[in-house]
């Protein structure tokens, strides 16, 4: 069992900057490949960023690559969403997830419904 926590959303304006975090609770926090997805208002969920166990391999989705960066520390539990050059379409509730990985896989996913965990989620709005 894994439980997330999602912090750091708020209200920024257009170009501006967020961090996001997401604290995992229990030992096996550091097996668990990690993503990012958000909603907005009247739209499906979207898949955003996820990083695999290690840290080591990562993946955007094409709205967000360049300007959005996924990190991980194992030994805090914690995975960040770092959120550059905001823009108003950014604003969504952003969820963090957790898949369960085999030890020394590199495999990330990008599909919703292949999590195990999700978190409370956390609003961002960006004012244009």
């Amino acid at each position: 069992q894994v439980l997330l926590v999602e912090s750091g959303g708020g209200l920024v304006q257009a170009g501006g900057s967020l961090r996001l975090s997401c604290a995992g609770s229990g030992r096996t926090f550091s097996t668990y490949a990690m993503g990012w997805f958000r909603q907005a208002p009247g739209k499906e969920r979207e898949f955003v960023a996820c990083v695999s166990w290690s840290g080591g391999s990562t993946y955007y989705a094409d709205s967000v690559k360049g300007r959005f960066t996924i990190s991980r520390d194992n030994a805090k539990n914690t995975v960040y969403l770092q959120m550059n050059s905001l823009r108003p379409e950014d604003t969504a509730v952003y969820y963090c997830a957790a898949k369960a990985s085999l030890f020394g896989s590199s495999r990330v996913y990008v599909q919703g419904n292949e999590y195990d965990y999700w978190g409370q989620g956390t609003q961002v709005t960006v004012s244009s």
